[in-house]
């Protein structure tokens, strides 16, 4: 066997184990799945916190109580959805293909996710839930357990880096993506 024909024998042998590695992320979105599950179930004990405080069981809750749960389960919510994406996204990015054409039920985004807008939508995931964090702490001044001030400060500064890493992300993102469409005109395709 020449050298040149058995280097490449090795090369290519290389190459499909590296492009097999990425299967070693499978379990890591399986762990996520299970992680999704205990939101799931956290997202039921608060809702039935919240009826057992309003029907006026051993705490009652007034108006701005009834709000700061609701809020707990909305964050509970979005965190979800941010697992969703991370999941069906990267999976599908990373991984192999979900081959979800024609399902009625394949998220819009699904069909232009790459590593830059799935990088995007998680910042901008994180920016809600960081803001319903920082509504919370809004609701929680004045009230004997609410926040010091330098911790509403701090809690405004890690949403406005939130805010502006998304804007970079983006911006990033789209200069990539104007670099790439200019590269292809170029190439005639």
């Amino acid at each position: 066997m020449p050298e040149n024909s058995q280097r490449s024998v090795y090369l290519t042998a290389l190459g499909n184990l590296i492009f097999f590695s990425r299967w070693l992320q499978a379990p890591l979105y399986l762990g996520l799945i299970v992680a999704q599950g205990v939101y799931v179930y956290k997202f039921f004990l608060l809702l039935l916190e919240l009826l057992h405080g309003v029907a006026g069981g051993t705490k009652t809750l007034d108006e701005n109580g009834v709000m700061l749960m609701v809020l707990g389960l909305i964050d509970v919510v979005m965190i979800a959805n941010l697992l969703v994406m991370v999941i069906v996204g990267g999976y599908e990015t990373f991984v192999s293909r979900l081959n979800l054409q024609g399902h009625p039920d394949q998220p819009e985004w699904l069909s232009h996710v790459n590593a830059g807008v799935l990088k995007v939508k998680l910042a901008t995931a994180l920016i809600g839930i960081s803001a319903i964090h920082l509504l919370r702490t809004f609701i929680e001044i004045g009230t004997p357990q609410g926040p010091s001030t330098e911790a509403i400060w701090l809690q405004i500064a890690i949403h406005m880096t939130f805010v502006f890493s998304a804007l970079l992300l983006a911006y990033t993102d789209r200069l990539s993506s104007g670099t790439l469409r200019a590269a292809r005109e170029s190439d005639g395709h």
